[in-house]
């Protein structure tokens, strides 16, 4: 059976984009989208007072890190489905596609999260039929690593 190679075509980065964009939650931590590709997610965050988790060090909270890097790694985890799911109509994809989740996440953090701006990016380990395993991380504007990720997604 030959596989199709996969393309993201500007109307399956919208879907994503629109998918994440109106999760409440995601607006309102002011999470921002930079890159859908097969290959990768890229999104940032800017730093907001509501942000900080330890007001003495003035450093972003552990739970926002952990969000940051699921929902990175939800949307790359969309994007492997609707690789594994191109053979299904649209209809049939999108009923699949909305019982998206996270089966687990397990974050790393490595180093207090300081300063303005914050990226995660994540890349798709495995994609199976109904589920995905996705690597993230998170650095700070200087480059800085603040922590890793490895979130397992219900894709199917």
């Amino acid at each position: 059976m030959s596989h199709t190679p996969f393309v993201l075509t500007d109307e399956l980065r919208a879907a994503v984009a629109s998918f994440f964009e109106r999760i409440p939650f995601n607006r309102l931590l002011g999470i921002e989208l930079d890159e859908l590709s097969a290959e990768r997610v890229t999104m940032h965050l800017p730093m907001k007072p509501e942000l900080i988790g330890n007001f003495v060090q003035g450093i972003l909270h552990g739970g926002v890190i952990s969000t940051l890097l699921d929902v990175c790694g939800g949307a790359m985890a969309l994007i492997g489905a609707f690789d594994k799911h191109q053979h299904l109509s649209s209809q049939e994809r999108m009923t699949r596609l909305s019982k998206l989740g996270t089966i687990d996440l397990r974050v790393d953090y490595l180093r207090p999260g300081r300063g303005q701006r914050f990226t995660a990016t994540a890349v798709l380990l495995r994609s199976g039929n109904k589920v995905a395993v996705v690597r993230s991380e998170l650095h700070s504007e200087d480059g800085t690593l603040v922590a890793v990720g490895t979130g397992t997604y219900l894709t199917g």
